[in-house]
């Protein structure tokens, strides 16, 4: 785009899989937008850029009428949940639908699942083998997995196959994506459909202290919540309730392992400053989209409706003019609102769960596994968007 420095980097090189920072790094010191070829799309790179593109009420996640193309055949299933999900809509649909899930995630229901939380972690630690394993496979998936099947009141015994639901869908907003990738979200779509749409009629049955429950009675009361929307955001708060905190642990333990000064940094008192660093260092997330509803500047750009624009979370993240010397880990900087989690009316609703996860998870790992160590460096997947890593291979002596 015009007054644009273009750059060229494939998502999926390997080095860049490993470590996209000296890309973004590159990206920052060209301003506050570049033009990524390989994407074909603006991206915002600053902290300062990433948050007003968030935020800017004339941009948004809907895609406009004039833009949106035909589903490809054999995809309907996956994209009959994406029509009806609160991620994928803007105001008015998408504020009634938030209301809706905010009254379940309120601050004194998150907080209640503190003690559970930490039975968790202390049974997955329980069954951790002797030797070298996966930390991944022991306990940063199947914890967040548990957790948010419980807020939800779906059943636990489900929860490795819709763990495995989840990871289908998800790999569609990846750069790998392919054919394949495409065909197994598409089953597990209508897998994963079927499924929360038979429990939920079970749900209706036998009401119990669950979000599934309160969204029903949402549904009831003529708010004009349909069922087609009640199962897309039962299915969205499952994928997105435990996929950011499975990578967002994973990436922690990795950085703080061998922190000289670790268990001050996860101290009760300074916890949660050690866990917003963990989430600025290395997010979950970094990239997301914002489609040009109107006409808008931002940063000396102007954008036309129509257009659509990158967001680069990680980049944001690792801006040194808010964070100074940012390619550091320090779990003792003082705490600046990052944009691991988005910002704007898309802000992660689980972000506030997430965190309580990791605040609880984190300390109770290395007070249990003192000695744990990370017994070779450790591989990121091929994920992007995301960034999470392949495996975790430890050693609690």
């Amino acid at each position: 785009m015009r007054g644009m420095e273009h750059l060229r980097q494939s998502p999926t090189d390997e080095g860049f899989v490993q470590d996209p920072y000296p890309f973004y790094r590159t990206a920052r010191a060209l301003g506050d937008f570049v033009f990524w070829e390989d994407y074909g799309l603006p991206m915002a790179v600053t902290h300062e850029a990433v948050m007003a593109v968030m935020k800017s009420r004339d941009l948004g996640r809907e895609i406009p009428a004039d833009k949106s193309k035909p589903v490809p055949e054999g995809l309907e299933p996956f994209y009959r949940l994406e029509a009806h999900s609160m991620l994928e809509r803007e105001p008015p649909a998408h504020t009634r639908l938030r209301r809706h899930v905010l009254r379940g995630f309120t601050t004194s229901r998150i907080q209640s699942l503190a003690p559970e939380i930490s039975q968790i972690a202390d049974a997955l630690i329980d069954r951790m083998p002797s030797g070298e394993f996966d930390l991944l496979e022991y306990f940063a998936r199947p914890l967040p997995v548990q957790v948010i099947a419980r807020l939800l009141g779906a059943p636990e015994d489900m929860a490795p196959q819709m763990l495995a639901w989840s990871n289908a869908m998800v790999a569609m907003y990846q750069a790998r994506r392919s054919t394949e990738i495409e065909a197994a979200a598409a089953k597990a779509a209508l897998e994963f459909a079927d499924f929360m749409a038979s429990h939920i009629d079970t749900r209706r049955k036998t009401p119990a202290n669950d979000l599934i429950t309160d969204l029903i009675a949402a549904e009831e009361s003529g708010d004009a919540l349909s069922t087609d929307e009640l199962i897309a955001t039962c299915i969205l708060l499952m994928n997105a309730g435990h996929e950011a905190t499975v990578h967002s642990l994973g990436n922690a333990v990795r950085h703080i392992a061998g922190h000289a000064r670790r268990d001050e940094a996860l101290a009760p008192s300074h916890v949660a400053i050690a866990v917003e660093e963990c989430l600025r260092f290395d997010p979950p997330l970094h990239m997301f989209t914002r489609h040009v509803y109107r006409p808008v500047s931002i940063m000396g750009h102007r954008f036309e409706p129509g257009d659509k624009i990158g967001c680069l979370l990680g980049s944001a993240c690792h801006d040194d003019a808010i964070w100074p010397d940012s390619e550091r880990f320090d779990p003792f900087r003082d705490p600046i609102p990052n944009a691991a989690f988005g910002a704007g009316i898309h802000f992660c609703v689980g972000a506030p769960l997430a965190r309580l996860e990791m605040q609880i998870a984190l300390p109770i790992l290395f007070s249990r596994a003192k000695d744990l160590r990370i017994v070779r460096p450790p591989r990121v997947a091929n994920l992007y968007h995301f960034r999470g890593l392949e495996r975790l291979d430890v050693l609690c002596c």
